[in-house]
């Protein structure tokens, strides 16, 4: 299942990446992430890796998740194991020196257990309306800060 959205921050790249590259911080405006634990010993760059409780609707479940990607004010990629599996990238596109294009790309599995495509086809409809919501969130948090 591959999602894609976008939302146009009104903040450069760089402030948009000092937001979102303290990744314990994401649990401030994703509200499917409840808790985030950083489980290396480094916080930022390719290689930290965390677990992040997640909760949509009444499925709760712990991924284990590791930073693959990290390019400052440009791209931050996290693969996901856990019951759901797969990858997910935060890309920052400069507009103007004032606005960022925000672009969040996930493509994730569901297992057969799960329902696997079928469970994947719904899950896109409701995830894709909670991510929107959390770049909102995100963008009014860079904007008033």
């Amino acid at each position: 299942m591959f999602i894609r959205i976008t939302e146009e921050i009104e903040a450069s790249p760089e402030m948009v990446w000092n937001a979102i590259s303290d990744i314990q911080t994401h649990v401030n405006w994703m509200a499917d992430a409840s808790e985030i634990r950083i489980t290396s010993e480094q916080t930022e760059g390719v290689g930290v890796t965390f677990d992040c409780d997640t909760k949509v609707g009444p499925l709760r479940t712990t991924d284990k998740m590791q930073v693959t990607e990290w390019t400052p004010n440009q791209t931050l990629t996290i693969s996901h194991k856990g019951l759901v599996e797969g990858k997910g990238s935060f890309i920052l596109e400069r507009n103007s020196d004032v606005k960022t294009l925000f672009v969040w790309e996930e493509n994730l599995d569901f297992p057969l257990l799960l329902g696997g495509r079928i469970t994947g086809f719904f899950a896109k409809l409701v995830l894709k309306k909670i991510w929107k919501k959390n770049l909102y969130k995100l963008k009014h948090l860079v904007e008033t800060s």
